[in-house]
């Protein structure tokens, strides 16, 4: 269970980034562009959201059932000064939250404007905060710091 779920977790992962870009590009050509915000714009907005809410669901129960997290909680004092456990467990958790707490603002800023270059502005500008937190926290493969596979196998 815990292999599909780390795998499912990894691939989600590319559906988040994805969307996030084109959300991002949808959000500045509208806002530089002075282009009306769309249906298919307000599609795009609630996509991205809805990718990334289940993104962090899965997130949540790969959290709750991987072993590193696990030693992470029992073993606090030793595991904390061990750079992959303590990413693991404190540190990619909390920025993803975060990460996903900002694309949600986005989401409900932007619904909430009254003209569409506030919808775009205010998409962009917390979509791309979110972008690079996001980013920040991903294991990538190519990381010094905590290196995983690009892609797992199911």
């Amino acid at each position: 269970m815990y292999a599909f779920i780390l795998a499912l977790h990894s691939l989600i992962r590319w559906f988040v980034l994805a969307g996030l870009v084109f959300a991002l590009y949808r959000a500045y050509t509208g806002w530089l562009g002075n282009k009306p915000f769309s249906k298919f714009d307000n599609r795009v907005r609630v996509i991205t959201a809805t990718i990334a809410h289940v993104q962090l669901t899965v997130g949540l129960w790969l959290y709750f059932i991987s072993p590193v997290v696990s030693y992470f909680l029992h073993h606090f004092k030793e595991a904390v000064h061990n750079r992959q456990i303590r990413f693991f467990g404190m540190e990619h958790i909390t920025m993803m939250l975060i990460g996903i707490t900002l694309i949600t603002i986005a989401s409900a800023k932007a619904k909430r404007k009254t003209t569409d270059q506030e919808k775009f502005k205010t998409m962009a500008i917390w979509l791309t905060v979110a972008l690079l937190v996001i980013l920040s926290s991903i294991p990538w493969s190519f990381s010094p710091l905590t290196s995983r596979p690009l892609f797992r196998a199911f």
